[in-house]
């Protein structure tokens, strides 16, 4: 499957194809499709979920407008439910989208409003290449992908394998005790935090992937160290769909990208792999974009070396009595305690101090679960008091997205249930 472009120079558009395809049974024409994409021969794919719920997936197509929808069943032209020009509408409701768009990402970010991101074929095959060159990756080594393709991370494995001349295996759901992965035949694999934990409680053999590219969310310094004692070689990385997907490697951009701190400590970046704007949103794009720099939704460092250092979203810091607290990094030391498996870190309404830390957490053994005090006396031994959860909420398995990321959504409804037997009280 080709994937150097063609020349477009004389066409100023393409149509837009929506693409509701399975990965796991629809392989063969979702690489095809991307593939078409990329080299110019087919036209410019929007990859969605056909999991979704129907209202979801038509609200999508109405936000989007492709010119036409792809299922196994076949191709068949869309039209709006609504054909009359929608106020403050630009390019992008005529089915088309700029002749070097070759992928349109739905995502809602933190606002929760659908967005579509455009992302230039160049951008896309950059970022695959300089990954392929940054972990090492020989001819002939296969992926697996266990993330959804309608999301940056899963379409990148898709990408990297185009590059690479080889197949991935997709599969939509990478079963935590699944521990022949051997047997898959893949050197490489993306991975979201939670899969990852649930593959080593599960006993599996991660040590059979050369390279696991692990992001998507904060990482814990605890399950890499566990990682990396069963034998993996973990990568963490950051990024986001504007990016391409991961565009920084161990806290190190890829080869063209560089990274600043702007104001407040924003990150921001900048190079070949960024998107070229929101579709049909030209505002937004100004808003996010300025000289060349995409700025971020979140906060970091660099040190003196240039290797960044993550301290989490901007829109999820809470702000409790007056201080900012970030909450993966309270996560981080909730999860070097005895008897926490996994913990998440929210901030809900509190009248007296804004926001109240609040801590969510799946005990090692359910029986005998962690307690409030002892949490907040771990915290606070390594971070300022007010960093100290108030609350603690006691779950089962931490609910997901389907892209594998905490859905902060419903731990807010678990955190803001004031009578449940989660609820153990405050400090």
């Amino acid at each position: 499957m080709p994937v150097a472009p063609v020349n477009l120079t004389t066409v100023t558009d393409r149509p837009l194809h929506a693409l509701l395809l399975p990965p796991a049974t629809a392989a063969g024409p979702l690489l095809d499709a991307l593939a078409a994409a990329l080299n110019g021969s087919g036209p410019a794919i929007l990859p969605l979920d056909p999991r979704l719920p129907k209202a979801r997936v038509e609200a999508l197509l109405e936000a989007f407008s492709p010119a036409a929808v792809e299922t196994p069943e076949g191709t068949q032209r869309w039209h709006r439910a609504d054909p009359r020009p929608r106020p403050g509408a630009a390019a992008g409701d005529d089915g088309k989208v700029p002749a070097g768009v070759a992928v349109v990402i739905a995502t809602s970010g933190s606002t929760g409003e659908p967005k579509g991101v455009q992302l230039p074929a160049d951008a896309l095959l950059h970022s695959a290449r300089a990954s392929l060159d940054r972990i090492g990756a020989r001819a002939g080594e296969r992926w697996l992908c266990p993330l959804p393709v309608s999301h940056v991370a899963g379409l990148g494995v898709l990408v990297r394998s185009l590059v690479a001349g080889t197949t991935p295996v997709l599969t939509e759901r990478l079963h935590p005790a699944e521990a022949g992965l051997a047997a898959l035949g893949c050197a490489h694999v993306s991975l979201v935090p939670t899969q990852l934990r649930r593959l080593l409680a599960a006993g599996a053999d991660v040590a059979a992937f050369g390279t696991i590219l692990l992001g998507g969310a904060a990482v814990p310094a605890g399950l890499l160290a566990s990682a990396r004692v069963a034998g993996a070689r973990v990568i963490t990385t950051y990024g986001m769909s504007e990016t391409c997907g991961g565009c920084v490697y161990d806290g190190v951009p890829l080869a063209g990208v560089s990274v600043r701190t702007g104001t407040g400590g924003r990150i921001e970046i900048t190079g070949p792999t960024l998107f070229c704007g929101y579709r049909g949103r030209p505002g937004l794009t100004r808003q996010a974009m300025s000289g060349g720099w995409f700025a971020t939704s979140d906060l970091g460092s660099l040190d003196g070396t240039g290797r960044l250092t993550v301290h989490g979203r901007a829109d999820e810091m809470i702000n409790t009595g007056g201080e900012k607290v970030a909450p993966a990094a309270v996560a981080a030391t909730l999860e070097t305690c005895p008897g926490v498996r996994e913990a998440i870190v929210i901030g809900e309404p509190d009248e007296e101090w804004g926001e109240r830390v609040t801590a969510i957490v799946v005990p090692d053994a359910p029986a005998d679960p962690p307690v409030l005090k002892a949490l907040r006396a771990a915290v606070m031994q390594r971070m300022p008091h007010f960093a100290a959860p108030r609350v603690l909420v006691l779950v089962a398995e931490v609910p997901l997205l389907a892209s594998g990321k905490p859905d902060l959504d419903a731990l807010r409804q678990l955190g803001r249930r004031e009578q449940t037997p989660h609820r153990l009280g405050r400090g």
